[in-house]
């Protein structure tokens, strides 16, 4: 980072799951970080999963001195498990965290006594290490409540906590941040544009000049200005792309043939982009980030139990979960005898804030015929238009 801005954290190159649901293949990294000034601050711990290497590399970065402070950004047990080992380790050591990360302390540390030990700071405070400043900003619900950043007035250096994070172990890094960025933010922050907005202004009116979030690259030059545009974008709900994706959950595989049909019939009129995405086999996180990313999704169900296929219900109700709003939908469902499907999707999607269903729905009986071309025609037609 800089002669006094040290690196520290790790890279966990063997857990298959972020959060037991987001599949991780190139791994994860937790980031920490050391500014070494007359008072020595430590920024964010690391998981226990990797917490004897996190402390290999705190003391190497240490030498014989010892530590003033410990910035906690966020309570996540992937940033703060080793927060009680680090006081008990240094018995000079302060911990500076928000008074809503001081509420949860005995959540995670059961038993251990921090009277004394903890500094709380809020909004504009400001903790002099020497030549470095460090800036509160507050950044509740981002994406949890207790969260804060701090930016260094020397170097122009946020610690954006898991704003601006990815997916993907350090060692395995390459030029496209956007791509599991993208998946990051929509599944783990997208519920939250409004509280992103706001911290957004905030950021505004900084010199920023480096982002050091909890996952994934430092961001500088152009790929910090990207990321800066890119997180506006998706908080604000727009899409970032021009495309349709076609998300299906198909049994048999009537529903998928007429998923399929429909992109072909949207590539043959000029769709610009068209995604089509099997919700039993795709990986769901990667098909609510393609939703965000274009503005017009297609969802195709099999009925099922007088309801829906369940992977749609589960996709329809993650993207209810994260806010989801501002796009347009296109129903087709299937049913052999008594179709259901289309009821169910319309009734989730009616419930997404300024989303609009564009009409024909089309109702498939098991197999696409030669009729229901026609109605895909039609439907494929609304969506461009």
């Amino acid at each position: 980072m800089s002669d006094t801005i040290k690196y520290i954290g790790v890279d966990d190159l063997d857990i298959d799951l972020f959060e037991s649901q987001y599949v991780v293949p190139e791994g994860m990294s937790y980031n920490s970080y050391l500014i070494d000034d007359e008072k020595i601050a430590v920024l964010d711990t690391a998981d226990r999963r990797k917490g004897e290497e996190w402390k290999a590399n705190l003391k190497a970065a240490l030498g014989e001195r010892q530590p003033d402070y410990l910035v906690a950004h966020h309570m996540e047990p992937d940033h703060s498990a080793l927060i009680a080992w680090m006081l008990e380790t240094y018995p000079g050591l302060q911990l500076v965290c928000s008074a809503q990360a001081v509420k949860m302390l005995s959540n995670f540390f059961e038993g251990f006594n921090f009277e004394g030990r903890v500094m709380t700071v809020k909004e504009g405070d400001t903790l002099s290490l020497g030549r470095h400043e460090l800036k509160f900003i507050g950044a509740a619900m981002i994406h949890w409540p207790e969260v804060i950043m701090s930016y260094d007035s020397l170097d122009k250096v946020l610690f954006s906590a898991d704003a601006f994070g990815k997916f993907g172990a350090l060692v395995n890094e390459t030029d496209d941040w956007a791509c599991e960025a993208r998946r990051y933010y929509f599944n783990i922050c997208g519920k939250y544009g409004t509280q992103v907005q706001t911290v957004m202004k905030k950021l505004a009116a900084l010199d920023v000049q480096a982002i050091c979030p909890l996952h994934g690259p430092v961001l500088k030059d152009e790929q910090l200005a990207d990321a800066i545009k890119l997180y506006d974008t998706w908080s604000k709900y727009e899409p970032e792309s021009e495309g349709i994706l076609i998300a299906y959950a198909s049994i048999h595989g009537g529903t998928a043939a007429a998923a399929e049909r429909l992109g072909e019939i949207l590539r043959e009129k000029g769709a610009p982009k068209v995604v089509v995405s099997d919700l039993s086999r795709d990986d769901m996180a990667e098909v609510i980030e393609d939703a965000f990313r274009y503005p017009t999704v297609v969802v195709a169900a099999s009925s099922y139990d007088a309801g829906v296929f369940p992977v749609m219900h589960d996709f329809l109700y993650h993207l209810q979960i994260k806010n989801y709003q501002k796009r347009r939908f296109g129903i087709i469902e299937n049913g052999s005898w008594m179709p259901t499907a289309g009821k169910v999707m319309r009734s989730m999607i009616e419930s997404l804030k300024d989303c609009e269903i564009v009409e024909p729905m089309v109702t498939i009986r098991s197999r696409m015929k030669a009729a229901d071309e026609v109605l895909l025609e039609q439907l494929a037609d609304s969506l461009l238009s």
